[in-house]
């Protein structure tokens, strides 16, 4: 495992416009600049530029247009990782598509795996089939998004050949209803604890316009499934920092990975 420093990551947990990307861009952007402290990686709910609908053809959007530009500006000029999902269509097939979008100007992606078949999603979106480890100052970090949470196979943090484990990090942003939070919040720091890995998730509040309720409950756990932050059911921008020594020294005194049962996942 190789040296990383402390990580500063910023969690929005926000209401959201039904549908309207001017008006969430702009909130978003008054609340990106409200933080002053000095962030590596900024969160944003799923779909944050017009909350969690299926209406692809009406709000989806290419790659590189508004959506993909706005994240690049907002990265350059707050000299941080923006990363958040969103509708877009791409090679004629729509995707909940998680943007991670670097100060540099270069941007990555990953497309939700599991489609959540109670609202049709896999109706209107096509499923991703990558699984992309993102680096950021040392450390190898997992995006996921949102129902993703519930199969744990999917993000199981396997080792390499030479002993390294896939990530360091792994995080969810979604939009998930406040009927099943109990869920969220039992899930999020078991994935910390499988995969000896600190666990964020980053959910929405308010309520929709299909008349569906969130509460947030936005979190992180460290290694063990302790907690470090919780945001409550409010609007609230919370950062908080990383450590990766005291994970290294974990994964060094519990190496519970190396008993681990092999498989590969057919994708």
């Amino acid at each position: 495992m190789s040296q990383a420093s402390p990580l500063h990551i910023a969690l929005i947990q926000t209401d959201l416009y039904w549908k309207d990307k001017v008006a969430n861009l702009a909130m978003l952007e008054e609340k990106i600049w409200g933080i002053q402290e000095q962030v590596d990686l900024i969160l944003l709910p799923e779909m944050f530029p017009t909350g969690f609908t299926m209406d692809v053809k009406e709000v989806g959007e290419p790659m590189n247009l508004h959506i993909t530009k706005w994240m690049q500006q907002m990265a350059r000029q707050k000299q941080a990782v923006i990363a958040g999902s969103a509708i877009i269509q791409d090679s004629g097939n729509f995707f909940n598509r998680l943007i991670w979008a670097s100060p540099s100007g270069s941007i990555a992606f990953y497309d939700k795996r599991h489609l959540f078949r109670m609202a049709d999603e896999q109706l209107h979106f096509t499923a991703g089939d990558q699984f992309p480890i993102f680096e950021l100052k040392g450390w190898k970090i997992c995006p996921q998004i949102c129902y993703d949470l519930r199969f744990p196979v999917w993000s199981r943090n396997r080792a390499d050949e030479k002993g390294e484990l896939a990530y360091d990090v792994i995080f969810y942003v979604a939009s998930w209803p406040g009927a099943r939070t109990s869920a969220w919040d039992a899930l999020l720091p078991a994935r910390a604890i499988e995969n000896l890995a600190y666990s964020i998730g980053l959910n929405r509040v308010g309520v929709d316009g299909n008349e569906i309720a969130y509460v947030g409950h936005s979190a992180a756990y460290d290694f063990k499934g302790d907690s470090i932050t919780h945001l409550g059911e409010r609007e609230a921008v919370q950062t908080i920092t990383l450590d990766f020594d005291i994970l290294k020294q974990y994964r060094k005194k519990f190496p519970a990975w190396q008993d681990s049962d092999p498989f590969q996942l057919l994708r």
